[in-house]
């Protein structure tokens, strides 16, 4: 999610009318209606019926989702129809194969028509007539909607701890194209002096780098919403969504996000797509025309939520602020939705299933989780993973405390009667403040690195606590080089941590070449350009010759920790251990039937030197050990020397 403090309130007077609105090609003269369709995905050329994604329509009509595929299990499609008084057309199927019509439903508003498609299970691909027929004039509209055979290629995979994430800010990562930096229509225009304009990163930029990627050690990469934002302004973060079909054409197409996809399946690498089901951006067309008049949470007068979700799990919560809470907006640029209206529920769901099947992409990163009627995000969830069972699902839950982040995840042991997320991870916020805590407090019984231990302890609140994503930052926090005051070894400390804990660990781009910055005067300072991502830049540290030598040392690390935990089942599914912490120094090990790993983290200003027969326990057995990073061999594992603020991490040999 973006933060409150950068989601400037916007006129609402400055919206356009449907008409004008991009989401509406303009019919060329002399032009044909396949042509156009294809262009409308960013492929210039037509192509086979097979391979397009959008209906035949007029260019004064929309409908989504923009087709649908045979053999899907979720079979029943709601498409959402928009044309000028379209609502008051009477629908009927021409001839088809397995497909039938099974009800029309008008909406709120005119322009709007709820049609149902139920395809059989072994129908044959095909462009579904719909005739759309008015009783009193002398007028019918066809659309022929796509039915296409499914792709067999992988698609939904999950990603799982056996994984290393990497976020990226595709505005902010490279520039591949800058031919779409600007487009001709949207309203905010390229302006890379502004940290809160758009710079011209793109989707074709990720692709160049995917050998970067690689090199470093990462299996999945997780992008920030690319979805169109066509708001007039900090467009460039993703989450205020004007189309939920349609990649930004300033970060690139539909195809080119299928492709980017592609590649990196190509190589190993899993992608995760950001979501956003709980609120979409006040210049969406949808907010000139609502398809139904409860299709947004709508208050008196604006209501903001109270951002206190303690109250879905409070026994003494008042049905009051539960409303806020649930139905509240975020911010009134970003209009919350109504989950509770049959349709637009149906609307989401769909669409979540469309990009997948689409795309191949293989997770969802799911925004402000909690914000979300909880219902409508277990339905959703739930149809997904029927839909994809290798799916995964992981949802941001910035709360206060390991008991309400828990109470989102997937069957949580304490869960109220009835109710199951369906999630199956959750970002851990929680590990994250205790890491953090861990390097820069004092340290008494019940903070510093004690933290660390007492957070763990408690993952009895997760059937799978594997699943739990942690991080040391992201794109709504200080950067960690930043929180550690640029103390690289209380930077390398948090990596070593990170990269040998239990969960899925999450790095934020340019984490490896020590990209710095604070929140002030503006999120923009925490998301800024990757240096060498645009080829007028004066240096290229995706390159080790445009690093400086601290930098250098820094990605080295951070590769080499990388790649051990790669090929190190134990830190990827192994069990953990860990032990009380005493003067400062936390110690614990990841271990399997084939290795151990032993980590000591002195957090202590000093050096300290650690007695390890406490840890007899896991140590039995092993005469020695190397360190993973250096390839240094400690050969006498009576006592270790551990210098201040510094996490070693040794495989134990026989």
């Amino acid at each position: 999610m973006v933060s409150r403090l950068e989601k400037k309130p916007l006129v609402l007077s400055t919206c356009i009318t449907m008409n004008q609105k991009i989401y509406f090609l303009p019919l060329l003269l002399g032009v044909a209606v396949w042509l156009g369709c294809a262009n409308y995905l960013g492929n210039p050329h037509p192509r086979p019926m097979e391979a397009r994604t959008v209906p035949a329509v007029p260019a004064d009509m929309r409908v989504d989702p923009p087709n649908w595929w045979t053999n899907m299990l979720h079979n029943r499609v709601e498409l959402l129809v928009h044309r000028q008084q379209i609502g008051e057309y009477q629908v009927s199927l021409g001839k088809t194969r397995g497909v039938r019509l099974l009800r029309m439903e008008p909406a709120d508003s005119p322009d709007y028509l709820f049609v149902t498609l139920e395809i059989d299970p072994d129908a044959p691909p095909q462009r579904v007539p719909l005739v759309f027929k008015h009783p009193e004039q002398d007028r019918t509209i066809t659309v022929e909607f796509p039915v296409l055979q499914r792709n067999l290629a992988p698609k939904g995979q999950g990603i799982s701890s056996r994984d290393v994430l990497y976020l990226i800010f595709p505005d902010r990562f490279a520039n591949g194209d800058r031919g779409n930096d600007s487009y001709e229509g949207m309203r905010e225009v390229h302006n890379r002096q502004d940290p809160d304009g758009r710079h011209g990163g793109d989707l074709k930029g990720i692709a160049e780098h995917l050998d970067y990627l690689q090199d470093l050690g990462i299996t999945a990469i997780w992008l920030n919403p690319e979805l169109e934002n066509d708001q007039a302004q900090t467009s460039y973060h993703g989450y205020a969504i004007t189309d939920l079909y349609r990649v930004d054409r300033r970060l690139g197409t539909n195809e080119q996000y299928r492709e980017l996809v592609r590649q990196c399946h190509d190589r190993g690498i899993r992608v995760v797509r950001d979501v956003v089901p709980n609120h979409i951006g006040h210049l969406h067309p949808w907010m000139e025309d609502l398809p139904m008049k409860d299709w947004l949470n709508n208050w008196p007068e604006f209501t903001s939520t109270s951002y206190r979700s303690a109250v879905q799990a409070d026994p003494y919560a008042s049905e009051y602020d539960k409303k806020r809470f649930n139905k509240g907006w975020y911010v009134p640029s970003m209009p919350d939705l109504n989950h509770q209206n049959p349709h637009l529920a149906n609307y989401l769901i769909q669409q979540a299933l469309w990009w997948v099947e689409y795309s191949g992409l293989d997770a969802f990163r799911i925004d402000t989780y909690g914000f979300s009627d909880p219902e409508f995000m277990s339905r959703y969830c739930a149809a997904i993973r029927a839909e994809y069972p290798a799916i995964f699902l992981f949802g941001e839950i910035w709360e206060n405390s390991v008991l309400m982040q828990g109470f989102y995840a997937d069957d949580q042991p304490l869960k109220r009667a009835g109710f199951d997320s369906n999630l199956p991870g959750v970002v851990d916020f929680q590990l994250n403040f205790a890491l953090l805590e861990s390097l820069k407090q004092e340290q008494t019984w019940q903070e510093g690195v004690s933290k660390l231990y007492y957070t763990l302890a408690q993952d009895y609140m997760y059937m799978q606590p594997l699943n739990n994503v942690i991080m040391l930052d992201n794109h709504d926090m200080v950067r960690f080089f930043s929180e550690v005051d640029g103390n690289l070894v209380k930077y390398k400390s948090g990596l070593a941590i990170l990269l040998t804990t239990r969960g899925i660990p999450q790095l934020y781009y340019g984490t490896e070449i020590l990209l710095a910055g604070r929140k002030e005067p503006s999120d923009g300072n925490v998301r800024q350009d990757f240096p060498g991502g645009w080829s007028d830049d004066p240096v290229n540290k995706f390159t080790p010759s445009g690093r400086t030598v601290r930098e250098e040392a820094a990605f080295q690390y951070l590769r080499t920790l990388i790649r051990y935990r790669n090929a190190t089942p134990a830190l990827q599914t192994g069990k953990l251990m860990q032990f009380v912490p005493e003067d400062g120094v936390y110690v614990y090990f990841r271990y399997d039937a084939e290795k151990t790993v032993m980590v000591v983290f002195n957090s202590a200003d000093e050096t300290r030197t650690v007695i390890t027969r406490r840890y007899a326990e896991r140590m039995t057995g092993y005469r020695r050990g190397r360190d993973v990073v250096t390839g240094e061999m400690h050969t006498d594992l009576s006592s270790l020397t551990v210098a201040a603020n510094t996490a070693l991490v040794l495989e134990l040999e026989r």
